[in-house]
């Protein structure tokens, strides 16, 4: 800590001092307290590294820690993948933050890259028998994460142990170094006095001061180059959902920084490809000083947003096209002006810095504009193939069918709402309930079955969402969660969007895109059974591989499937360094079915 607080020192500070230093100390009394911020405590194992020493942790081994049997090594793929008796192999402590597809080193080897678009930066997968096939350890002095709310605040340093963003963004109030903490003040680019006046302003603007952002009716928002996602974090108790994203480039570690805080994001970017979202699944999409190049290359990227706002959505820019006058900026804006004309968007608002635009609902300007060659109209209709590695198209999507055109009440009706995406689907009313209702009665066995407070669990993931159930039977508790709907499966995730539920389209044959350590939570429903028939390219130990990357120390793992895939489950996890509970259940029809708890251990390279 910086220093402590005091009634005689803070008389002779300003009150925002005053406040800063006495939320510091409520923190820190907190965490010898024992009480916001959770455990602290070492791991329960430790790792002896074979050949030459892993760096050390500064952490002393518990007398009562036990060895195991894992080794440290840099091991690749095989094929057949093949796991030793001993375990699963350990990756080098310097690995610590390694994500498979984003990986600078294999990426800065390939030639063909369009890095003038920045296609570098898009997920990249190596090749299998390039890819590591080893746990990824924590790094030193590695904390069970703060809790949920305190941790929208206050995170460990050492678990985020970057000093970038605080240096270059500090004057904007992203991230501040308070000792063995970080601490986030609410600031950002656009936003450095703190984001809920910042939130406050845009609800004046697309109102006419006359309401905030929920009756402007924004319910799901696209934050793009979220940063350490301040902007989302206050949009939660307007009951906004936001996705956010940012790609890893030189803001270093940025969605680390959220995940860590609790927030929702993932690694993406806008730059070759469509994003993993449905057309049509969010009110606003929001750039504050986001780094994209909007006017460029015919302004495919603007057109990349009409894909993904519902009609009625709003552009939100705040950036200095939008009111500095000097350099290149009024060419910039111009450019931006003509393309967004001619899509048709309507510019309702330009004040301190932003300017929000409105996508039309009525088609017949954009009609009128390509018979005039000023826009082109896509042929494909997105709602049908998931925006998968789709290259981004330079044209925009018409509204031809108004049946499937529906208004969406507001959250929380919107979770419960029959919508026409789900009629889409061939799911019937009936069927919709009996499902909300199944996941309701799940949700309540799982907690039990997990036997831990419901605040020691905040960044959920459901790698096999479906409609959404398990996401929406979780809204009334501290979590938020990321629905992950896998390409070659139904194309359900406009239904998510539908329920005012966030997630992305993913194969699980790759890894996903974020940092390792990200989800306190994870819940896999026959989910590795639907990559039965693709065990050569996509087994099964590599989808528990990535599961162990992505969830935390102390993290769990729910997986239900069929009898012969559990079997071996319960067979590989003790490899993977996990505990494993058994329980039973029952499916939607009533009959039974065993439910497995995996528990990752707090384990570390000594």
């Amino acid at each position: 800590m910086a220093r402590w607080w005091s009634p005689a020192s803070a008389a002779a500070e300003p009150r925002s001092v005053q406040l800063l230093l006495l939320g510091v100390a409520l923190v820190a009394a907190a965490f010898y307290a024992g009480t916001l911020f959770g455990s602290s405590a070492s791991p329960a194992l430790v790792l002896p590294p074979t050949g030459p020493r892993s760096p050390v942790s500064s952490r002393t081994q518990a007398a009562d820690a036990p060895l195991f049997t894992n080794r440290v090594s840099l091991t690749y793929r095989t094929k057949p993948v093949s796991v030793p008796d001993y375990g699963v192999d350990v990756c080098p402590l310097e690995y610590n933050e390694h994500i498979p597809c984003h990986d600078a080193a294999y990426i800065r080897s390939l030639k063909s890259l369009d890095r003038s678009r920045h296609e570098d930066l898009e997920s990249i997968c190596p090749p299998r028998e390039k890819r590591l096939f080893c746990l990824v350890p924590p790094p030193n002095d590695y904390k069970i994460p703060i809790r949920w709310p305190t941790s929208r605040d206050y995170v460990w340093r050492s678990n985020v142990n970057h000093s970038h963003l605080a240096e270059v963004k500090g004057g904007q109030n992203w991230v501040h170094d308070k000792g063995n903490l970080w601490w986030f003040p609410g600031g950002g680019t656009h936003f450095k006095h703190g984001a809920s006046e910042y939130i406050e302003r845009l609800g004046n603007m697309t109102t006419n001061s006359t309401g905030d952002l929920r009756s402007a009716g924004v319910v799901q928002v696209l934050d793009v180059g979220c940063g350490v996602a301040s902007f989302s974090a206050y949009l939660l108790p307007l009951g906004i959902q936001t996705m956010s994203f940012a790609p890893k480039d030189g803001h270093e570690n940025q969605i680390q920084f959220a995940l860590e805080r609790g927030i929702g994001a993932m690694i993406s970017v806008l730059a070759t490809k469509q994003l993993p979202y449905p057309g049509r699944s969010f009110e606003m999409v929001h750039c504050s000083r986001c780094r994209v190049d909007w006017h460029e290359n015919d302004g495919i990227l603007l057109k990349e947003v009409d894909r993904l706002l519902r009609p009625n959505g709003y552009f939100v820019y705040s950036a200095p096209p939008a009111y500095r006058k000097d350099k290149d900026f009024p060419l910039i804006w111009d450019k931006l002006v003509n393309i967004t004309t001619a899509m048709c968007w309507k510019l309702i608002a330009k004040h301190v810095q932003t300017a929000i635009w409105v996508k039309p609902e009525d088609e017949s300007c954009r009609v009128k504009n390509a018979d005039m060659k000023l826009l082109n109209i896509c042929e494909s209709n997105d709602k049908v193939s998931p925006s998968w590695k789709i290259p981004l198209m330079n044209c925009v999507r018409l509204n031809k069918d108004q049946s499937e055109m529906q208004r969406l009440p507001s959250r929380p009706d919107r979770l419960s709402f029959y919508s026409k995406s789900l009629e889409m689907t061939g799911v019937t009313p009936e069927r919709f309930e009996k499902n909300n209702q199944f996941w309701r009665g799940q949700v309540l066995k799982y907690w039990s079955f997990l036997g831990v407070e419901k605040i020691s669990i905040r960044n959920v993931m459901d790698m096999n969402a479906n409609y959404g159930g398990f996401a929406a039977a979780l809204s009334n508790d501290p979590v938020w969660v990321m629905n992950i709907i896998p390409h070659t499966m139904n194309n359900t995730l406009p239904v998510i969007y539908d329920r005012g539920l966030i997630g992305s389209y993913h194969d699980w044959c790759e890894p996903f895109s974020t940092y390792p350590r990200s989800y306190d939570l994870l819940h896999a429903f026959h989910l590795f059974s639907h990559y039965e028939g693709r065990k050569e390219d996509c087994s099964m130990e590599d989808i528990m591989l990535e599961m162990d990357r992505i969830i935390r120390p102390q993290g769990f793992i729910i997986i239900r499937d069929e009898k012969n895939t559990l079997s071996r489950i319960i067979e590989l996890a003790p490899k993977f360094l996990w505990d494993v509970t058994t329980h039973m259940s029952e499916n939607e029809e009533n009959q039974a079915e065993q439910v497995l708890i995996c528990r990752k251990k707090f384990w570390a390279i000594v």
